[in-house]
């Protein structure tokens, strides 16, 4: 017996890829460092035009250095990657924070791009554009065969 998906669909065709990378993206559930994505609305509206849509990634990451952040883009994945080192001359009496590593995944739909990161009191800003869909029609004429 097959299993049944939304993507089974005979009416869906070529989303293989897109079903995959759903279920690893349901399978990767660590919560660590927490986060939030919003809408930015631009303050001029040449901006809008210029860039569409702004979307800002906040990720968490208090007590990170900007040299142990990684954010990089392969090609339709936004990876941010966190590694702290141990400090070896201190000497800790009770250790409640700990120097945890973590790498975070997003995907990114096709034409996004990412405009800029910053670290700002502990918080890691990741801002995206996501350009207005072009709109293309195309007729396909139809051959007949006599």
């Amino acid at each position: 017996m097959s299993r049944m998906t939304p993507f089974s669909s005979p009416l869906l065709l070529g989303f293989d890829s897109v079903e995959k990378t759903l279920e690893r993206i349901a399978k990767g559930g660590d919560g660590y460092p927490p986060y939030n994505i919003e809408r930015i609305r631009p303050d001029r509206a040449e901006d809008k035009a210029e860039n569409g849509d702004l979307i800002r990634i906040t990720l968490a990451v208090a007590g990170f250095m900007p040299e142990d952040l990684e954010v990089t883009v392969e090609e339709n994945q936004l990876l941010i990657r966190g590694r702290q080192s141990d400090d070896e001359e201190r000497e800790y009496l009770h250790r409640g924070i700990a120097a945890r590593q973590f790498q975070k995944c997003f995907l990114l739909a096709d034409g996004m791009r990412v405009i800029g990161a910053q670290l700002k009191n502990g918080l890691l800003l990741i801002d995206l554009a996501k350009p207005e869909p072009e709109r293309i029609v195309r007729k396909i004429e139809i051959a007949v065969n006599e």
